[in-house]
């Protein structure tokens, strides 16, 4: 196995059963991914307020933010790693899209390209996205979308009319 980079996509938009807030389960979260095997936490995002997409009016903004991360795994062992995570903050998945204690996306591994078996790779929706990108451009301004072979400065863009907002100017990327 080679070293390679991660992306992995933080949100949350729900308290946890112990009243913990969405922000905390986040930054909670970016903690746990420096303890996945293999793995080393190289970078995590500002973090993001975003309305829910699709829309839903029953359910809060997310907090969303990003964490680039370096290391071997392969791709099973890295989505196993983050439901564990998931699973440890009390995630459910009462039903698609519904609001959440914790989600954690791997967004891209290597530039691998993956379809069929989970995880693909890239993600598949990432790139339509202002609460993935907005993050991802600050961990990783160089990021090109594996498939699209579009830059990041092409990407952003394309999302501009999509409602998020920075919660934070320190950001916390000196991990």
């Amino acid at each position: 196995m080679a070293v390679e980079r991660a992306v992995v996509a933080i949100g949350a938009n729900l308290p946890r059963a112990d009243g913990t807030p969405a922000i905390e389960t986040c930054r909670w979260a970016a903690g746990r991914l420096a303890t996945i095997p293999g793995m080393r936490l190289i970078a995590v995002s500002s973090w993001w307020e975003s309305a829910p997409i699709p829309p839903d009016p029953r359910s809060p903004a997310y907090v969303n933010g990003a964490a680039l991360l370096e290391g071997e795994t392969t791709p099973e062992a890295l989505l196993a790693a983050l439901h564990a995570i998931e699973e440890e903050a009390g995630r459910a998945r009462p039903y698609p899209n519904a609001p959440r204690v914790l989600d954690l996306d791997l967004v891209d591994l290597g530039g691998r390209v993956r379809e069929g078996a989970p995880p693909l790779l890239p993600h598949p929706r990432a790139h339509l996205r202002a609460f993935v990108l907005r993050p991802l451009a600050e961990i990783s301004p160089g990021w090109v979308h594996p498939v699209l072979g579009r830059p990041m400065a092409t990407l952003l863009p394309t999302v501009a009319d999509q409602a998020i907002r920075r919660l934070d100017e320190a950001g916390g990327k000196g991990v």
